[in-house]
């Protein structure tokens, strides 16, 4: 199951249709859906979750924690709106494909994909592109 959890203003437009290309995501990938919860939060919430928890003293947009049981995704998503939107206007994108982006890139993350080396970041984006063009047909 997917929970939507907020801690600020922000609201998903259409919690349905995107708990569902979730979901279908993570059939694609070859993984089971479990409980999986997102946190929309602001900067400062999501930051003193990163000092607490990883000991980074820096801002970002997206901490998760992955519970997962075999091929059964569980995990908590923390999502910083606020690093969403500005991460927006940098990329010249709109702020929903950003939020999307980086929704799924939390569940890539469970599904085993990284992001540390260049090859990582390149396959990591093409996931996200593939997903989010999926989303689009929905």
């Amino acid at each position: 199951m997917i929970d939507f959890i907020y801690e600020t203003d922000f609201r998903l437009a259409n919690e349905d249709r995107i708990s569902r290309w979730i979901t279908d995501s993570i059939k694609s990938e070859g993984f089971k859906e479990g409980d999986i919860t997102y946190v929309f939060c602001n900067d400062d919430y999501l930051y003193q979750i990163n000092v607490e928890y990883l000991n980074h003293h820096t801002y970002t947009d997206i901490i998760s924690f992955d519970y997962k049981l075999g091929k059964t995704l569980h995990g908590e998503i923390y999502i910083s709106v606020d690093r969403v939107k500005d991460n927006a206007k940098r990329y010249n994108v709109e702020f929903y494909n950003e939020l999307c982006r980086v929704m799924i890139h939390g569940i890539l993350h469970y599904c085993g994909y990284k992001d540390k080396s260049e090859n990582e970041i390149e396959l990591m984006r093409e996931k996200e592109d593939y997903y989010l063009s999926v989303l689009e047909i929905l």
